[in-house]
């Protein structure tokens, strides 16, 4: 039985979430077990020491060191939870980074800002183009450089579209505050950071569409801030990638041409 689905846990559909799942559901049983116990401790409390069995108050207090001997099995357990689950499980996502760097992921950059996520693909080539934030206006969001040769099939989308069972890096930045782009369904998240980037990677396992929400206070419109994520089918995602390609490369060529006449 798992403590976790009974709460209403959504489905995993990533590769690594059932580790997660896993370290979660043992939290939750600990916690149960700690709640059970504190709870009949209360209770026996109430009983041994209620104020008309107990007329004459004592002074001397507890003998025995029971209590003591809790605490310490306490702090084991949760030692073997770090040490047991947490750190493994964060030593096998380290190692798995160059794993996933062997199969050619799929890369996103991530873009937050008071309040939403702009998604940037670096299109068939497989490069971004420089980011230049002074190049930033109502028509170039994340100040990309489109006179930079590698920028020129790059493009945007309010939505993050993903391939299924490809690895996906996404990395993951803030136009203004500390936002957190949180993926559920994926068991992931990441703190977007202005300045940095960082990555982080998973791989879906099966088609979905969900929301993606920020996980950090960012303003007053943090509780709006919700993102659309969309996961396909290979060939459905390949059609709208190199459709979105071949359109960033048109607009490219078309704002470029007036400037080789001048």
């Amino acid at each position: 039985m798992s403590p976790s689905k009974l709460l209403g846990i959504p489905e995993c559909f990533s590769a690594h979430g059932g580790q997660v799942d896993h370290l979660i559901d043992v939290v939750h049983w600990f916690m149960i077990a700690l709640f059970v116990g504190w709870t009949l401790f209360f209770l026996f409390c109430l009983f041994r020491f209620w104020h008309r069995r107990n007329a004459k108050a004592s002074y001397e207090g507890v003998k025995n060191h029971i209590s003591s001997h809790i605490e310490v099995g306490v702090v084991i357990i949760e030692a073997v939870l770090l040490l047991g689950f947490a750190f493994p499980l964060w030593a096998d996502r380290v190692d798995d980074w160059d794993h996933v760097r062997e199969q050619n992921p799929l890369r996103v950059r991530v873009v937050g800002w008071q309040f939403g996520w702009t998604y940037h693909y670096a299109g068939a080539d497989g490069k971004f183009g420089r980011i230049d934030p002074h190049l930033i206006s109502g028509n170039n969001e994340l100040g990309i450089d489109f006179n930079d040769p590698n920028a020129a099939d790059d493009f945007t989308s309010p939505i993050l579209k993903l391939p299924v069972d490809k690895p996906a890096v996404l990395n993951v930045t803030s136009k203004d505050v500390i936002h957190n782009y949180s993926l559920i369904p994926m068991r992931i998240q990441q703190d977007a950071i202005p300045g940095k980037e960082i990555p982080m990677w998973f791989t879906p396992v099966k088609t979905l569409e969900t929301y993606v929400v920020c996980g950090q206070l960012c303003g007053e419109g943090h509780g709006n801030m919700i993102g659309s994520m969309e996961v396909m089918p290979v060939k459905a995602f390949d059609k709208w990638f190199d459709g979105q390609t071949e359109s960033a490369l048109k607009a490219h060529q078309a704002s470029a041409a007036p400037k080789a006449e001048k």
